[in-house]
């Protein structure tokens, strides 16, 4: 990669950097602490070499609620055994609901299949109670799991809000999950509650989904009570499932107002699934305070989100983004959700919503932006964007053109916030920062409080090369546990295995002389081509370039002897096919855009690449099932969104075992 400095895409005016909470936030450490920072980078510094005194100072600039006094802020336990805030008790939902008003609405939702509605805050606030109520006299108490098998839709909030409230515990999957990849979540947490719908609608098709319901409460022993939300409006939905209550009676059920159960500061919200790629899925444990003072720090200082914004991010309720988007709410926004394809009728849709609502805030993930880009699509051309302040971007490395073509077709005075977290701790490790510009192809900032460093082979930080993504110091938003892993094997070998104590994420990651970052993919999917490592994102880049190419997956094998093989897996648009020119195409961009060492050995046409649920390529299990090692050994079949395509890589095996002598 080019050591020179990229373009400035952004430059925040002094006007939007003084009314940033950052801004604000800095002038109270002055005036409460006495603490100067004149930019970000000291800042920064002061927030992981203190971390105690700014997780503290977290909760005191947003005046967090401790039912309970605190005895310390944390222990000096190493991770993952940190405590925090010991003694304290607190309820999430009590700081949601501190925000009601009645001049803007909680949430703004529509689907495919519904138009634009405004849920106020009053309306809101009594729903919760009469869920709340009703999950009470269901015998629900605190600690106990209530599992969800929801769309992106208000009731899911209504239901997550009255969950956590009680104190009890959350668990969420799309209704896009097939049985077995339910029960493979849900059955690790034994819930006593089981909310679901009848089906939904995608791509302008419906979704009956009774029959898999049914298979599910089958298989979950547990479930005392199944709660059913017409949504499809199927006939006779709840009496095909059997057993269950319908929603609107739950929402009849006489009640006062919400009561906010506090409970212990590490006591557990909600439980995230891993995306299951080997094995079964990690069932990773968040707590109430964690993701609290987490939520407050990232939303306000680094979204720079305000009370009355609208907040979008396009997710569904299986990925921890959902989770992100409800803690809007916390700083006083109006969360929008849609429910439906992205693409239905076409990729408009969702920038049409923009300009309507309209949506100060606009998430979504770096493949929809490079989706926009191919299909030629100018947003800024069709619509009202003008009070469109942000556009986020997570879910994989957005490349530098993906940088271009929001700036080129969306708006081009937007605050671009490319972002990097995860699952793992329900946020962003590094991302936007309202102080500093925008580079092309680059993500702001370290988040603060979150010690991050690149290292080399040999455990040392480095800067401006490629190294592992580590964490040096705790931060509260790290899972409590894994459910079910009483020992913390499965954490520690999750995390802890390569560097004891010290966070290993997975991520290649260069940070650069200007603070800024460039994460080039996971890890364990790294192409080590002739001893040099090259990110899966950098060949995606440039084969992005190729018009006739609509998606591809890159893997490389190290075979006996020290030699490799690194074949390219494409699939090609309707109305191309996969000649020798457009072969040299594609392997001229690599050589020119990077180097020699990224052209494949030999470029493969499939009919369709592998992904999880959630979206992200299958890269490490295609390579295992290539290397001869069976399919239900290299992968969890439920985690898969298309198995279907493995049926290419699995007989593709078969011929390079002769071929490679592997």
């Amino acid at each position: 990669m080019s050591g020179s400095v990229p373009a400035i895409l952004w430059t925040p005016s002094d006007e939007f950097k003084r009314k940033s909470n950052l801004s604000h936030y800095n002038h109270w450490l002055e005036k409460e602490y006495g603490l100067q920072f004149p930019d970000y980078a000291s800042l920064w510094k002061w927030s992981v070499e203190h971390p105690a005194d700014f997780w503290e100072s977290i909760s005191s600039f947003f005046k967090v609620i401790h039912h309970e006094p605190y005895r310390e802020v944390m222990s000096a336990h190493g991770m993952p055994y940190t405590k925090w805030f010991e003694g304290s008790k607190l309820n999430y939902a009590e700081h949601i609901f501190r925000n009601r008003v009645s001049s803007h609405p909680a949430i703004v939702f529509c689907s495919e299949k519904q138009p634009l509605v405004t849920i106020s805050w009053s309306e809101l606030e009594d729903s919760v109670a009469a869920v709340q109520n009703f999950l009470l006299q269901s015998g629900l108490k605190a600690g106990d799991r209530v599992a969800a098998y929801l769309p992106n839709i208000p009731q899911a909030t209504i239901a997550w809000l009255a969950t956590i409230s009680i104190g009890a515990i959350w668990s969420s999957c799309s209704p896009d999950f097939g049985a077995k990849s339910v029960v493979e979540r849900f059955s690790q947490i034994e819930p006593r509650i089981l909310i679901v719908v009848d089906g939904y609608a995608y791509n302008g098709k419906p979704f009956r989904r009774s029959e898999i319901v049914s298979e599910i409460k089958t298989q979950l022993p547990t479930v005392e009570k199944l709660i059913v939300i017409p949504y499809l409006n199927e006939d006779n939905a709840i009496k095909k499932i059997g057993n269950a209550v319908g929603w609107d009676e739950v929402l009849e059920t006489e009640h006062g107002s919400i009561q906010f159960n506090p409970v212990p500061f590490s006591h557990p919200i909600w439980i995230l699934y891993s995306s299951g790629t080997t094995g079964i899925p990690k069932a990773i444990t968040h707590s109430h305070g964690g993701v609290l003072l987490e939520h407050f720090k990232y939303l306000s200082l680094h979204n720079d989100v305000k009370p009355g914004e609208n907040f979008f991010w396009f997710s569904t309720t299986g990925w921890m983004m959902w989770n992100y988007v409800q803690a809007s709410l916390l700083v006083g926004a109006t969360i929008v959700l849609y429910d439906g394809s992205p693409a239905y009728p076409d990729l408009n849709i969702l920038w049409k919503l923009a300009a309507e609502i309209p949506m100060h805030h606009f998430g979504t993930s770096a493949p929809f932006i490079m989706a926009c880009a191919k299909a030629g699509i100018s947003p800024m051309s069709k619509f009202d964007l003008s009070l469109l302040r942000s556009i986020g971007s997570t879910g994989s490395p957005l490349p530098p053109e993906g940088f271009d073509y929001v700036y080129n077709s969306v708006k081009k005075d937007v605050w671009l916030c490319s972002m990097s977290g995860g699952t793992d701790v329900c946020s962003a490790f590094v991302g936007g920062n309202p102080w500093l510009p925008v580079y092309e192809g680059e993500i702001q900032c370290r988040a603060l409080g979150c010690d991050m460093e690149a290292w080399n082979e040999s455990g040392q930080a480095v800067v401006n090369e490629v190294g592992e993504m580590v964490v040096k110091t705790p931060m509260p938003s790290m899972p409590i546990y894994f459910w079910n892993d009483p020992h913390y094997e499965k954490y520690l070998s999750s995390y802890f295995e390569t560097y004891p104590h010290v966070w290993r994420h997975g991520d290649w990651l260069k940070i650069t002389p200007r603070g800024s970052l460039v994460i080039l993919g996971r890890s364990d999917a790294t192409l080590n081509r002739q001893g040099v490592r090259i990110g899966t994102s950098e060949i995606y880049r440039a084969v992005d370039q190729v018009e006739e190419v609509k998606d591809s997956l890159i893997v490389n094998i190290e075979l006996p002897g020290g030699g490799d093989y690194m074949p390219l897996f494409v699939v090609i648009r309707e109305g191309w096919e996969l000649t020798d020119p457009l072969r040299q195409k594609i392997n001229s961009i690599l050589k020119l855009t990077y180097s020699p060492r990224h052209v494949p050995d030999e470029i493969i046409q499939v009919t369709d690449i592998p992904y999880t649920i959630s979206g992200k390529k299958m890269e490490s299990p295609v390579k295992k099932i290539l290397v001869g090692k069976p399919v239900e050994k290299s992968l969890n079949i439920g985690s898969l969104k298309n198995p279907e395509s493995l049926e290419f890589f699995k007989s593709f095996s078969e011929s390079l075992k002769e071929k490679l002598k592997i």
